[in-house]
């Protein structure tokens, strides 16, 4: 937490909340943990650079990941640890992997010894020597093995530490998560979710530390997805296609944001573009005007869970999440819902509702997010209407002139007319 949060960053919190809201359709108890590192060497330079405490940069960004978030319809976890609240964990995890002979003291470091575990990699599927071909890992005269990674470091006076058998300092960057999981939920858990960069080193030496600590298998399932790149290309400062979640929310509404995150699996690479914004943001478009269609009538009786688990986009999600097949379903329901007798429409109403919340979409109503977005206008609501009651008489006046006039004023504007029985409807295109 020393800086604000990029859509990469968002890809897995939208992912894995998908993967909450599915779970807790069929567990009683879902506990969904995700960790705050609030002490590391980006922090420590970003308060060094700032002339401020590295408590206060973690509080602010903190603070403003939590809101980006929020923003993107994901609901906060059950528990939220910090690295600087599990210090006592940490410094117990490496005092028992020093006594079981799996690490080491060397020149103020306490390493672990990656040489004492037999299957270490087996996460990545590769060889010790594979994984270091290329990989970023310290060179350092105090390690035994280039592959041994830091438990303990020593810490400058200047800088944030904590004392320990080893003198001050502070943890590594892997050991805080086995600690915080083992201390937060136990010595198993089953399922950790991720990025795919963070296979290797650090779900690979998570691994290592538990296994070698504690025994038993310490994660039953890993889920990790994929890149995300940014108009075809990989997403870099350097490039300057950097795009933080909080300068997208500017330009787009959080659900826009997630629509366009699920629009491919979560395994697959994701090119992350305006054109994919365009279409996510019609897509909703289409889902709020079938909904508004039906806004008057009351939801059927909602599912029970046989029924819902017979459900396509219900099925979809449980084949590994797979969110463009639950997107695609919910494309059917949309157009059942406008073709379907007056008898049909509630139950079709519930159970696209039903996908929405599953997908942490369609949680507006269909008015207020037709005629809503995050742009800014020039017209007011106030405005449009006294344009659409403008042209209402021109119509009535045969001005047929006029009255295309004033359409293609308003779509100029931004704003789109939909004719209807009951009257002329506008959402902002």
């Amino acid at each position: 937490m020393y800086n604000l949060a990029h859509i990469g960053n968002a890809r897995p919190v939208v992912v894995f909340d998908v993967l909450a809201r599915l779970l807790r359709t069929q567990y009683a108890e879902v506990i969904y943990a995700r960790n705050i590192t609030d002490v590391d060497d980006k922090i420590i330079a970003a308060a060094r650079d700032g002339g401020r405490s590295i408590e206060a940069v973690t509080d602010e960004f903190t603070t403003k990941y939590r809101e980006d978030m929020a923003a993107l319809n994901a609901l906060p976890p059950s528990l939220e640890p910090h690295a600087t609240h599990n210090i006592d964990a940490m410094i117990a995890l490496t005092e028992t992997l020093l006594a079981k002979g799996h690490a080491y003291e060397s020149q103020g470091h306490v390493l672990f010894a990656v040489e004492s575990m037999p299957d270490y990699g087996r996460l990545s599927k590769r060889s010790l020597d594979d994984m270091l071909a290329g990989a970023r890992v310290e060179v350092a005269d105090y390690k035994r093995h280039p592959g041994d990674f830091v438990l303990w470091k020593p810490a400058a006076d200047e800088d944030p530490g904590w004392d320990s058998p080893w003198g001050r300092g502070r943890p590594g960057w892997h050991l805080e998560c086995s600690a915080m999981i083992r201390a937060h939920l136990g010595d198993t858990i089953d399922i950790h979710g991720g990025g795919r960069d963070l296979i290797f080193p650090h779900h690979e030496n998570e691994i290592a530390q538990s296994r070698c600590a504690h025994g038993g298998d310490y994660v039953r399932y890993w889920m990790h997805n994929a890149y995300l790149d940014i108009d075809g290309e990989k997403m870099s400062k350097s490039l300057g296609n950097f795009r933080t979640v909080r300068e997208l929310l500017g330009h787009y509404r959080g659900e826009v944001l997630r629509f366009a995150l699920l629009s491919a699996h979560y395994r697959s690479p994701l090119n992350f573009s305006t054109e994919l914004l365009a279409q996510a943001e019609a897509n909703l478009g289409s889902f709020y005007t079938a909904l508004r269609g039906v806004s008057d009538l009351p939801e059927g009786m909602a599912q029970p869970m046989d029924a819902l688990a017979s459900e396509p986009f219900y099925q979809a999600l449980e084949d590994d999440l797979n969110t463009p097949l639950a997107i695609a379903e919910l494309h059917v329901l949309a157009k059942q819902l406008h073709k379907a007798a007056a008898a049909d429409k509630p139950l079709l109403k519930a159970r696209m509702l039903a996908a929405g919340k599953l997908l942490g979409i369609l949680q507006q109503a269909p008015e207020a997010w037709l005629q809503g977005g995050a742009k800014a206008f020039d017209m007011t609501p106030e405005a449009i209407e006294g344009l659409i009651a403008e042209r209402a008489a021109a119509k009535q006046q045969r001005d047929f002139a006029r009255a295309d006039a004033i359409r293609q004023q308003l779509l100029d504007a931004g704003v789109e007319l939909e004719d209807s029985r009951e009257g002329t409807l506008w959402r902002r295109a």
